[in-house]
């Protein structure tokens, strides 16, 4: 018995310090929503208009491995903030929404980029079964996700409109 421990003891720790080991490096950084790229639309007080489309140009990086983004379009006719607008744009006075558009879409960003070039079109209709949606202060709102899980969002002040 004496000999099995003298042979276990060793081989035991042997085994422990060999797991502790180097471990991949973990990410810990933020991924990046880049709206000063050339083209990159919409920018803050741009506005898009009902019943048309437009192209999503922006360019996303991470240190490591992108995952994800989504995009919400919403009513600002409270004139809310989520604290990442970067610029006030000329609001409308306060409303009640009657009919308002609202667009949540996610978006895969294919397996091992680092670096992805959005070019998405995205249609908007005029209206509903209630009617035509509302004109306005709305909400452009990116958010990007890492693979490892890390968030960054953009928030955008637009004008939506029909022509």
């Amino acid at each position: 018995m004496k000999n099995l421990t003298a042979i276990f003891i060793p081989l035991f720790l042997l085994i422990i310090f060999n797991s502790c080991g180097k471990d991949e490096e973990i990410d810990k950084e933020k991924p990046i929503i880049n709206l000063t790229a050339q083209n990159a639309f919409p920018l803050s007080c741009d506005t898009l208009y009902f019943g048309e489309s437009f192209d999503l140009k922006a360019l996303f990086s991470d240190n490591v491995e992108l995952g994800s983004f989504s995009i919400d379009i919403h009513n600002n006719f409270d004139h809310h903030s989520h604290s990442t607008e970067v610029a006030e744009c000329n609001p409308d006075p306060i409303k009640t929404p009657v009919t308002p558009f609202l667009y949540i879409e996610e978006y895969d960003i294919p397996t091992g980029q680092t670096e992805y070039q959005t070019n998405l079109s995205i249609s908007i209709p005029s209206g509903d079964e209630n009617g035509l949606f509302d004109e306005g202060d709305y909400h452009f709102f990116i958010s990007l996700t890492d693979k490892e899980g890390w968030s960054k969002q953009k928030g955008l002040n637009i004008k939506m409109l029909h022509r």
